[in-house]
């Protein structure tokens, strides 16, 4: 299994995106794209930016549960991450992800009201390539 881990982070590591889905207040599931994660510790905690306003923040606060969706399309492989996201919005936690060119979506800078942070934490997942999956 260490071998299909480190394949697992590797294409988490090359994609420029991944998909994010959250439950709403009717309890109906979404799925967005959003950039990929600016920070991740293994497989188990990943750190995105997203702006504070978002339905996806709203509905995070309510349901912590969420799941995020990378896929390598030239290969035709994927993993899901299946756990919870802390929406964080101290400067501290905003300070650690921010990148040069963040003022692009937070016009005000790191210190943008609607800029914040999703830590999502890993609480199991599934790796699918060349017609099997793997449940880690």
């Amino acid at each position: 299994m260490n071998m299909e881990l480190k394949t697992i982070e590797k294409l988490i590591d090359h994609q420029k995106i991944c998909f994010i889905s959250y439950i709403d207040e009717e309890g109906y599931p979404h799925t967005k794209a959003m950039l990929q994660p600016r920070k991740r510790e293994g497989l188990e905690v990943f750190y995105l930016s997203t702006n504070t306003s978002s339905n996806k923040v709203k509905f995070l606060k309510d349901n912590t549960k969420a799941s995020l969706y990378f896929v390598d399309k030239r290969f035709f492989r994927g993993v899901n991450l299946i756990g919870t996201v802390e929406v964080l919005e101290d400067q501290l936690s905003k300070d650690m992800i921010w990148e040069k060119g963040d003022t692009l979506y937070y016009k005000e800078g790191v210190t943008d009201p609607d800029y914040c942070v999703l830590k999502f934490t890993m609480k199991k997942g599934r790796y699918y390539s060349s017609f099997k999956s793997i449940n880690f």
